[in-house]
């Protein structure tokens, strides 16, 4: 019974909906809304921000009711300096436009050119970072050191530590720290190979390592 009370209603709406809408239609083509007027985008530096919404001034962005989000997402993600991003709509004729800016993780040479990685896992070239990166020699994927980054975050060491990383054919890494001390890591125990060598460069008894030979499992090779 409940049901068919609940379809009749739902039909009565719906034929009020058709008469309404024959009786409108034509004034509802003649409705003219108002284009957009004003994007805001906060986030990134001044320059940067302009330069994103110069991109994103040349869509067709008609009026905010019938506004094509996906052209306007499409111009954000690919920008190298973005991590997330949301964009409100503010009616009846404007947008605000928040950006979360990518954290800089390393420096990089490729093909010739400075770039640096962001945890977004894309390559900026921007010319200037708000702290001291490693840099990375070899070729490593980018998502390759993405995911190295991430067992160093996890283990006991920091990547504020590091100088430089060293990346290998055979996907090792050897780490050189800031006190100049080089890590020769696992490939396959990465994480293990780290504290190990954590443990043994903050021993006082150790003060002359040089150099830090984790790269077989359960065993340290040490080097003065």
């Amino acid at each position: 019974m409940m049901h068919q009370q609940k379809g009749k209603k739902i039909l009565i709406y719906f034929f009020i909906f058709l008469i309404v809408g024959s009786i409108n239609n034509t004034a509802l083509t003649k409705i003219k809304f108002e284009t957009i007027k004003s994007i805001q985008i906060s986030g990134l530096n001044q320059k940067q921000n302009i330069s994103l919404l110069e991109s994103i001034k040349e869509l067709d962005l008609k009026n905010i009711f019938f506004l094509n989000g996906k052209e306007i997402s499409k111009i954000i993600s690919s920008n190298s300096l973005v991590e997330n991003y949301e964009i409100f709509k503010k009616y009846p004729f404007a947008l605000d436009i928040k950006i979360e800016r990518t954290d800089f993780l390393a420096k990089i040479n490729n093909n010739g050119k400075i770039f640096l990685i962001g945890t977004n896992g894309k390559l900026s070239d921007v010319k200037f970072s708000d702290k001291e990166l490693p840099f990375i020699f070899g070729k490593p994927k980018i998502d390759e050191f993405i995911k190295f980054t991430n067992i160093i975050e996890q283990s006991k060491l920091s990547l504020n530590q590091v100088k430089n990383l060293y990346f290998f054919p055979s996907k090792r890494w050897d780490l050189e720290l800031k006190n100049n001390v080089i890590l020769k890591l696992s490939k396959d125990h990465t994480k293990l190979s780290l504290d190990q060598a954590f443990e043994l460069i903050n021993d006082n008894n150790f003060n002359d390592i040089k150099v830090v030979d984790a790269r077989i499992k359960n065993q340290i090779i040490l080097n003065d």
